[in-house]
């Protein structure tokens, strides 16, 4: 969708308003498959089976245990429909075709609209319950609410997101709206102007940059107001948006803030909070454009006229603010290129993020265990980092070096993991 938005601007191509229904359809369709395979897959098992469960039973398979067989099945019925929704508009459900220059490649046929009408129902209801899981689960569970709120695993950063004309969560189209930690706005600004707000700083460790706000500038990786780190994901799109364009998911976005102090919230597992609230409000937004009298016209693109040359297309990914930015020569070829991924925006929290868990789960004289290095990946994994996709490395697998010094930096314990 970034590549489509960013292909629309270096065409100088206005979308049709059905071809950007289609798109918005789509791409609701994506959230809500990616979206459940974080929580049940990555975060879920930290919460139902206990961040200190053996390995063996700390993943999908031990929730289903817990929870029972029927919510496994619910579980891959749900995505399931959200990959059929997504090949019934993008032509297949993994690396899509449907999205060209100036809109969609075909328009929707009525029984493909009723298809995706009755399946978008069944996504909402599991929306719901998985909502009603975190509850029960979750914030039912002192214990996990102290650990949630605790100081091991809170940052205090600016945050960044898309808002609609409205101030509105967006996830397809707005304008990128900053927020200071204290909630105050820094800036909101259209996607192509994103290089006059943001930079990026390079380190000699790491193939993967780290973005900051040029107002701030770079002090290295801290919070605190006069750091230029910040963050995005479905924390960061809650903490900047002004509410809800959906009534259940505005209904849960109060409750969000309300629970866990006022806005905004800082707590990093409280991302798996928020990206519930994101699940409910995708699927919302897939009965919402089902059902929209506008979805099944014909008129879904635009041809481009004009001569390529230059274009910015920004999403919200699931994980986060995505920016494309492409120069072509007058044939459309790409000259330069530009891609400022969601994990690369968060990647200085994510240091930040990891350090401070461990500073909060490793003691002095206790032996470091499995559980306590999963504590700390709990704080990395919050983020549903694509490391791959950053720094274009995939190693196939997790390994971890934890190094414990003391206050003069001394080493006093090395443990490993996959190395």
């Amino acid at each position: 969708m970034a590549s489509c938005k960013a292909t629309d601007a270096v065409y100088k191509v206005e979308v049709p308003p059905a071809g950007r229904k289609l798109r918005e359809l789509f791409y609701m369709a994506h959230f809500v498959h990616s979206h459940i395979a974080h929580f049940y897959a990555l975060a879920a098992p930290d919460f139902v089976c206990g961040p200190d469960a053996p390995p063996a039973e700390r993943n999908i398979l031990g929730v289903v245990a817990r929870v029972g067989l029927q919510v496994g099945t619910d579980v891959i019925k749900s995505r399931a429909y959200a990959q059929q929704i997504q090949a019934i508009l993008g032509g297949k459900a993994t690396h899509p075709v449907g999205g060209l220059p100036g809109g969609m490649s075909k328009a929707l046929a009525e029984d493909e609209r009723q298809k995706i009408e009755e399946m978008s129902s069944a996504i909402l209801e599991f929306a719901k319950f998985s909502l009603k899981v975190f509850d029960d689960v979750v914030l039912k569970n002192q214990g996990y609410v102290d650990l949630v709120l605790s100081d091991a695993y809170t940052i205090k950063t600016h945050y960044m997101g898309l808002v609609d004309s409205a101030g509105k969560l967006a996830l397809y189209d707005g304008e990128i709206r900053v927020n200071a930690l204290d909630g105050s706005r820094i800036a909101q600004f259209s996607p192509s102007a994103y290089l006059d707000y943001i930079a990026e700083h390079p380190e000699p460790w790491s193939y993967l940059k780290f973005p900051f706000l040029k107002s701030k500038g770079w002090k290295g990786i801290v919070d605190g107001a006069d750091s230029g780190m910040y963050r995005v994901a479905p924390l960061a799109r809650l903490n900047v948006a002004d509410g809800m364009a959906t009534p259940l998911a505005q209904a849960e976005y109060e409750r969000f803030f309300a629970t866990l102090g006022g806005k905004p919230v800082h707590q990093t597992l409280a991302m798996h909070w928020a990206r519930l609230i994101e699940l409910v409000f995708a699927a919302e937004r897939i009965y919402e454009l089902a059902r929209d009298p506008e979805i099944t016209s014909p008129d879904v693109r635009a041809i481009p006229t004009a001569t390529p040359s230059e274009g910015v297309g920004v999403v919200e990914a699931p994980r986060g603010t995505l920016i494309h930015h492409y120069k072509t020569d007058e044939r459309g070829i790409v000259q330069k290129l530009n891609l400022i991924v969601a994990t690369a925006h968060n990647y200085g929290a994510m240091c930040l993020s990891v350090k401070k868990a461990a500073q909060g789960v490793i003691k002095k004289g206790v032996a470091i265990s499995e559980g306590m290095l999963n504590r700390v990946e709990m704080a990395f994994r919050a983020y549903d980092p694509c490391i791959a996709c950053a720094t274009h490395c995939l190693p196939g697998q997790m390994p971890l070096e934890v190094t414990v010094r003391d206050s003069t930096g001394q080493i006093l314990d090395v443990v490993k993991r996959g190395l």
